[in-house]
Formats: C-alpha cells, sequence, structure tokens
C-alpha cells in the first residue's frame, strides 16, 4: 500500500478524490495554483509540492485532474512539469475529461520518455467523488492498468478497462451525451408539467420507479425542485465536454443533432451567466423560454 501518490488539480473533483487516497492509507503529494486548497490538503496528511516538477520526483503514480486539455498539457510537458521531475516508469493517470486526440498524443509523447501515460475520467459527479464510488473508464497499457488499479479503487467502484489509449475519453465522451441529453428531457418534461400546473413532487414519485427513472433523474429533479443549482457538474466543464463531442463526431463522420442542439443550449447558459452552475441549470433554458418556473407547490 506504501506507494506514492502524485495529485494535481484540486478542484470540485479532485479535492474529494485526492481526500480519499490520504484516508486510504497512500502517500499523498498535492499541486494546484489554489494555495489555500493545497494547504487544507496538507493539514490532512498530504505534502504540498509548488509544481508538477516537485510532484514527480516525490511519486510513483501521478494523477492528474483539470479542466482542459492544455491544462494537462501545461502540467504534464510545460515549464516545471511532470517530465522535468519524472523518473523512468513513472505512470501518469489523467483522470481529465479531454478529448480523445489530446489523450493519445500526450501517451505517445510520455512514452519517448519512458514514462507512462492513461486516461482515465470518471462520472459520478461531486458526490461519488466525495463517497470514492466513481464510475472510472480507463485507455491505455493493461499492464499498467493493473499496476494503478489499487490506486483508483481508493477512488470508485466500478473500474473498467475499455480498450487502448484514447479509449477512456472516447467512453466518456458518451457518457457525457448521455447525461446531458438525460437532463435536457428531464427539463423538458418538467417544464411541460408545470406549465400544466401539475404537482412536480407527486409526478416525480410516480414515474421515478418505471422506464423513465434513471440515475440523473434521481440526482437532479430534487436540485431542481429546491432550485439548487450549486455546481456538482459546472456548466462550462460540460460545454466543453460537448465540443470534444462534437470535434470527434465531426472527424469521424457521425452526426449527433440532439448532442448539436444540446451544445447550443450550453452556449446559451454561458452567455446568460451561467457558466459557473451546475448543469441541472439547463432546466432554466427551457423556463424561460416557456416563462415558467419548476417549483414545488405550496402545501396547504
Amino acid at each position: 500500500m506504501n506507494k506514492r501518490v502524485g495529485f494535481i488539480g484540486l478542484g470540485i473533483m479532485g479535492t474529494p478524490m485526492a481526500r480519499n487516497l490520504i484516508q486510504k492509507g497512500f502517500t499523498v503529494t498535492v499541486f494546484d495554483l489554489n494555495t489555500a486548497t493545497v494547504e487544507q490538503l496538507a493539514s490532512e496528511g498530504a505534502t504540498p509540492a509548488t509544481s508538477g516538477k516537485e510532484v514527480a520526483q516525490q511519486s510513483d503514480y501521478i494523477i492528474t485532474m483539470l479542466p482542459k486539455g492544455e491544462h494537462v498539457r501545461m502540467a504534464v510537458f510545460g515549464e516545471n512539469g511532470v517530465m522535468e521531475g519524472a523518473s523512468k516508469g513513472l505512470v501518469i493517470v489523467d483522470m481529465s475529461s479531454v478529448s480523445p486526440v489530446d489523450s493519445k498524443e500526450m501517451a505517445i509523447l510520455a512514452e519517448t520518455k519512458g514514462v507512462h501515460f492513461l486516461d482515465a475520467p470518471v462520472s459520478g459527479g461531486e458526490p461519488k467523488a466525495i463517497d470514492g464510488t466513481l464510475a472510472i473508464m480507463v485507455g491505455g497499457p493493461e499492464a499498467q492498468f493493473e499496476e494503478v488499479k489499487p490506486v483508483l479503487a481508493a477512488m470508485g467502484t466500478d473500474i473498467v478497462l475499455v480498450g487502448d489509449s484514447g479509449c477512456g475519453t472516447t467512453a466518456k465522451l458518451a457518457n457525457q451525451i448521455i447525461v446531458n441529453l438525460n437532463i435536457a428531457a428531464v427539463s423538458e418534461a418538467l417544464t411541460l408539467a408545470s406549465k400544466a400546473g401539475i404537482d412536480i413532487d407527486k409526478m416525480y414519485q410516480a414515474i421515478r420507479g418505471g422506464l423513465a427513472g434513471s440515475t440523473v433523474m434521481d440526482a437532479k429533479i430534487p436540485m431542481i425542485l429546491d432550485r439548487n443549482f450549486k455546481a456538482g457538474g459546472r456548466v462550462d466543464i460540460n460545454l466543453k465536454d460537448l465540443t470534444n463531442v462534437m470535434n470527434t463526431a465531426h472527424e469521424l463522420s457521425v452526426p449527433l443533432p440532439l448532442s448539436s442542439q444540446l451544445l447550443e443550449i450550453f452556449h446559451s447558459l454561458k452567455a446568460d451567466g451561467k457558466e459557473a452552475l451546475d448543469h441541472a441549470s439547463i432546466v432554466q433554458h427551457y423556463e424561460k423560454m416557456a416563462n415558467v418556473t419548476v417549483e414545488r407547490k405550496e402545501q396547504n
């Protein structure tokens, strides 16, 4: 168990993921531009670092959990990045949501320096990051997957090697299509029902056990009814993911009409100043068009 793990990127998801590694007994070195978060995790048992290079010098495995592909590239291959402190045989596990093209390119570049690179994006949002039950989809060599699997098991429960490099990020794109279109479908249904005057709480209880029921419905309808749009999965991050979806689809000549329309909805939300809200705020796009608010009926 005494493997040294470096963690770069301590945001909404990264902080609880790193915390789970600490609590499971790993020796964890952390780095983020937000020094307050680094200090917080240091107070919980992590070793603070001031650069990716310093993290690499103290780690057998490194996890990156960053917003975009360019951030991962900078953290790994940039000045004072991981590669400047990496020893041969180091395994980098990028758990960010980036494009398959980025993942494949970074894996090739890392291998030229004797470093292994896995793409291992996650699904489950902040709640599952906190309780350590994330779904983790991995792309890369099987030997390194098996080597790093005990580390991943500290953060997730459904851990699957999907295929070669880039397959993990491709699976995540498919996941994001399903999740976000599901939220949009729920939003359309709730907007219609609200306009018709139905008690949404009762309707939810009536349909959640049927074929329409889903993890997405159970996660997002309570948030919508509570008017709680605090981000677990931010609008701007999902906008980035849907952009990666469409870019990949265009490269493969795969038409995705529903995903392309949803991408425009995300752009509309961002233009409306909602980029930092949870993607449950997709409902606000429909509410605005229909001039209705999805909310609980007042109890007499």
